[in-house]
């Protein structure tokens, strides 16, 4: 009879084998370049100016 380690070693393998032997693809990346801008503290400066309407219904 097998030591349980070697028996855990087997099975490890056979697994990482059968996850080589799967089919995969990659997806690229965007590029650094392509992703949107994220705000900075500069940007809230330069916000634009916002106000409240109230619309009287009832009156």
């Amino acid at each position: 009879m097998l030591d349980a380690f070697i028996i855990e070693e087997i099975k490890r393998r056979e697994r990482n084998r059968e996850e080589r032997d799967r089919p995969a693809l990659e997806i690229p990346l965007p590029l650094p370049e392509d992703r949107p801008k994220r705000r900075s503290d500069a940007d809230d400066d330069e916000k634009p100016q916002r106000g409240v309407i109230i619309i009287d219904l009832l009156g």
